[in-house]
């Protein structure tokens, strides 16, 4: 493989999809709903700025340049440009190709990132690697630029099976960072009535941060080896709203039928949940009020963001955000890989959060249904006394109050 280097002009086929290059008409009703051309206000850092681009080098033979790469890699692929748009561009699929082609040929994700990524489908290493950055961060190791929340120094024990009504996939970070979440949907499956079982450590990674890394084949491997995991017709419970996407697109990743199947059977744990709310104990305490930030994954990829409103509704009162589900900047490992972006996107998340808080009445938490965002989010909110937590974890917390009292 040549190794052209980020700064050096070459001629590339992004072997980019011509129907779906030429759907965008720049008729420009994606701009509003694209956080990187909200806060630079530059057409370059919008859908339709990179989409002419992209035909600029697939098109014209427009070399690949560090401007070019910087416009690919600015892009926090939250995909809220899509249910914009009239025309159906699928600009995730776009956007996913281009990284493609950069990545095989070294223009983005060098291999330091590399490495990182692939820690993440060996479950052991990353569980002993996140207890060790947990600790630098209580020695302030940790710079506090890269916005990263409080990570735990200990976790529960991992969730163990207790039938074959369900699957509850655990991947990877949420398992090392968030593994209560996991405890607290494997409740609320249980309350509802059903059983679930655990994957093995071969199926930890779903490969969605590979995806954003325009690594393909690695996120081939990691795909087979999920699909493997969980074998049979059993629906497959998500909790994590980026994971959850993933999976539901190893029929695209993959492309076998064998994929295609596996992702219908996958299902967001707050879907899942919301269908079976009525059979949850009734709630009869104290309602918390809750603001809801949509993680993008879950409402312009999955587009199940009504689900949440349905489970929390349960045991809680929700409050909304009046950004129209604008992207909090988290973006998989864009908050680490562009600091600077990212806290800005995340500014104007807080600044709709911070009109909910002074709309009126006491808020007790912020829902978020992502582990990605929730950290990005928690790493500022915090200072401000909101807690944020997964809304699964918000009403079997609830219920286990009740139960309590």
């Amino acid at each position: 493989m040549l190794d052209v280097g980020r700064n050096r002009e070459v001629n590339l086929d992004l072997n980019l999809d011509e129907e779906k290059l030429s759907s965008c008409v720049s008729c420009g009703l994606c701009l509003p709903h694209c956080p990187t051309f909200r806060v630079t206000g530059e057409e370059a850092y919008s859908p339709r700025g990179r989409i002419d681009a992209m035909r600029g080098v697939q098109n014209d033979g427009v070399a690949v340049d560090a401007e070019f790469v910087d416009f690919m890699a600015t892009c926090v692929q939250c995909r809220g440009c899509e249910p914009a748009c009239p025309s159906n561009v699928q600009f995730g699929a776009l956007m996913e190709q281009t990284r493609v082609a950069l990545a095989a040929n070294h223009k983005i994700t060098p291999r330091w990132q590399r490495a990182g990524f692939r820690v993440l489908g060996h479950h052991r290493v990353l569980l002993i690697g996140s207890t060790v950055l947990a600790a630098a961060q209580r020695l302030r190791l940790v710079p506090a630029r890269l916005g990263l929340a409080r990570l735990p120094l200990r976790r529960p024990p991992a969730v163990v099976s207790t039938g074959d009504d369900v699957w509850l996939f655990t991947g990877c970070v949420m398992d090392a960072w968030q593994r209560s979440t996991h405890h607290a949907t494997a409740d609320l499956i249980t309350a509802v009535g059903s059983t679930y079982r655990v994957p093995g450590r071969e199926g930890a990674c779903c490969g969605a941060l590979h995806v954003h890394a325009g690594l393909h084949d690695e996120t081939v491997v990691l795909a087979r080896r999920v699909m493997a995991s969980m074998p049979g017709d059993a629906p497959i419970v998500v909790n994590s709203a980026g994971c959850g996407a993933a999976l539901k697109d190893y029929g695209t990743t993959v492309g076998t039928p064998e994929a295609e199947r596996f992702s219908a059977r996958v299902v967001d744990a707050n879907e899942w949940l919301a269908e079976r709310v009525d059979r949850l104990e009734p709630y009869a305490g104290v309602r918390p009020r809750v603001i809801v930030q949509d993680p993008c994954h879950l409402r312009h990829v999955q587009r199940v963001d009504t689900a949440v409103r349905t489970l929390l509704g349960h045991v809680a009162d929700v409050v909304e955000l009046d950004d129209d589900g604008l992207c909090c900047g988290a973006g998989g490992a864009y908050s680490v890989l562009e600091p600077e972006l990212a806290g800005q996107i995340r500014d104007r998340k807080v600044a709709a959060i911070d009109r909910a808080l002074a709309g009126g009445g006491s808020v007790d938490l912020l829902a978020s249904a992502n582990p990605g965002c929730s950290m990005h989010l928690a790493a500022v909110l915090t200072d401000r006394g909101l807690t944020v937590e997964h809304p699964v974890d918000i009403v079997a917390g609830a219920l286990a109050s009740a139960t309590r009292r």
